[in-house]
């Protein structure tokens, strides 16, 4: 487990990125874009951390879990990390600079990785001095429940990387599934193509949202059905990755004109109260 760890991005992500890393001992600093944003990562840590002891999930006191976090908006404070997880929105050139931004502060010893659920990571290194002490680590929401972490390849990431973020998974308690760069990886790829045959049946009237869900939860035992599964990762999230996906592997991807017409909406989901279902 590395001692030290930042996350650059503090929101649900982030935070739960952070309380990961935390409750298993390590000290954890969250860099966000300015003070208000850092204040919210707090929370949101904070939150988590005292829902995790409520439930017993974590047996240490959020006194001394919490002695062991900080938040900032300065990414000088990331040059002690043995490792920096990038969790900023899922745009190509924003997580490029902002990797690029990281990499100037971090020690040449420590390891980048990019939380992306879709984008390449080969391209994201492309701007890197040190690409082989990179990595995609794809960790899933809510990251806190989650048993996955999907470890990605790119190009010139080194062995040594890949055996360093199996052991950072394994210490989380999380099984890590390796996968070279592609479209999607396969969790993406694969979770998104139901999603958006789910889509479409609503749209054609075939089922409704709960018989389509239910479907897949209790005909293949999925823990949740693809359309809730949407609406709690976040409609706009999923455009983004299936308009991603469309570009770069085809129709089979193209996102659905419901999704289009919802993202439009503001109904994102669990976060805005709306999305397939209602959450208010």
């Amino acid at each position: 487990m590395p001692a030290t760890v930042g996350v650059l991005g503090g929101g649900r992500m982030g935070a739960g990125i952070a309380h990961a890393f935390l409750t298993k001992g390590a000290k954890v600093v969250v860099v966000e874009r300015d003070a208000e944003a850092a204040r919210g990562a707090r929370d949101r840590v904070e939150s988590s951390v005292a829902a995790s002891i409520e439930r017993g999930a974590v047996s240490a006191s959020a006194e001394a879990l919490l002695a062991d976090f900080a938040t900032s908006v300065d990414y000088a404070d990331f040059a002690f990390c043995d490792l920096v997880v990038e969790a900023v929105p899922e745009d190509p050139t924003l997580k490029a600079t902002a990797l690029a931004a990281v990499e100037e502060q971090i020690s040449p010893h420590a390891y980048l990785a990019t939380n992306t659920s879709s984008l390449s990571v080969t391209d994201l290194a492309a701007a890197l001095a040190r690409p082989g002490q990179f990595l995609g680590l794809h960790f899933f929401n809510p990251v806190p429940a989650s048993t996955l972490i999907e470890v990605v390849i790119a190009q010139r990431t080194a062995e040594e990387t890949v055996d360093a973020a199996r052991r950072w998974v394994e210490a989380l308690g999380k099984t890590a599934v390796v996968v070279k760069d592609a479209p999607g990886f396969a969790s993406s790829r694969l979770g998104v193509a139901i999603a958006l045959e789910a889509m479409r049946m609503l749209e054609e009237g075939v089922a409704s949202a709960e018989d389509i869900d239910n479907a897949m939860v209790l005909g293949y035992k999925h823990p949740v059905g693809p359309l809730k599964t949407t609406d709690i990762v976040g409609l706009d999230v999923r455009l983004g990755i299936a308009e991603y996906l469309h570009k770069t592997l085809g129709e089979r991807f193209a996102p659905p004109q419901i999704l289009r017409d919802k993202v439009a909406a503001g109904d994102l989901g669990r976060k805005t109260g709306r999305g397939f279902y209602d959450w208010a």
